[in-house]
């Protein structure tokens, strides 16, 4: 099974990016599913409307994971219950709106979607370890999973990692919109990575324009973040999986930007 994980969508700059991408990537790698975190893409950054979802899906997104902006955008309750390939992190309390993972059918087998959120200067949900083993109690033996954790140390994230070796086929960071070089397969076979990155500005403070940002740390004051234009850049993984096994076999970092260029 062949799996293209993508970072954060940041904003409008980010969709283009994908757009343009993603039939390039997909003729290249050929993968089963595509994955990408969408709890960005809203045109100020925060949060996912419908008519972006719907965007992504048929730019050929198979399912999109969210993170802390799932509720910024107040329509993403109109419809959150309803869209299967929608999955916002299941360690929200019992009774919060749409499922923390959800079950793909692709060509090579079925593939579990979890998104869990981490705690460390993050809101304070129920534990992302405790939740996630409940989880996987549910989901079918004969599926690989997938799971997107969005925290902000890389220390929560790869200690969730070596919790869950050997029993989820592969575990990705995503939030903080820096990729990461710790791409590894753990020793029972689950694969790793700290962060996938992220789709949008690349002269920006990870994806808002930076100006904005400095002003915030120089004068400790408020300020409004926007989200930035111009230069572009995209960050995802590519993963392979033993089909019998639902172990990784191969992980494969991708960066497109100015000074790494997409190449046939």
């Amino acid at each position: 099974m062949k799996i293209l994980s993508i970072g954060d969508v940041v904003g409008d700059i980010g969709i283009n990016i994908l757009k343009e991408y993603l039939p390039r990537l997909k003729e290249r790698y050929q993968p089963d599913v595509v994955i990408a975190n969408g709890e960005n893409a809203a045109v100020n950054g925060r949060g996912i409307t419908r008519k972006i979802a719907e965007k992504l899906f048929h730019f050929g997104v198979d399912c999109i994971t969210l993170g802390n902006h799932t509720w910024r955008q107040r329509e993403i309750f109109d419809f959150i219950d309803q869209e299967k390939r929608l999955v916002r992190p299941c360690n929200y309390p019992i009774g919060t709106p749409g499922k923390g993972w959800t079950l793909l059918t692709t060509p090579k087998g079925k593939l579990a979607v979890i998104s869990v959120m981490g705690r460390t200067f993050m809101q304070p949900l129920d534990s992302p370890f405790q939740i996630i083993e409940q989880c996987l109690e549910k989901i079918p033996s004969n599926a690989a999973i997938f799971v997107d954790i969005h925290a902000e140390t890389t220390s929560e994230k790869q200690a969730l990692a070596w919790h869950l070796d050997g029993k989820v086929s592969v575990i990705v960071g995503t939030h903080t919109h820096v990729q990461t070089a710790d791409e590894r397969i753990l020793p029972q076979g689950t694969g790793y990575i700290s962060d996938l990155g992220m789709v949008g500005a690349y002269d920006g403070v990870i994806g808002m324009e930076r100006s904005a940002v400095i002003r915030g740390f120089v004068t400790q004051l408020p300020v409004r973040f926007e989200v930035a234009e111009g230069r572009s850049q995209l960050n995802a993984l590519f993963i392979e999986l033993d089909p019998q096994a639902k172990k990784t076999r191969q992980l494969t970092r991708i960066r497109i930007d100015d000074d790494n260029p997409f190449l046939y």
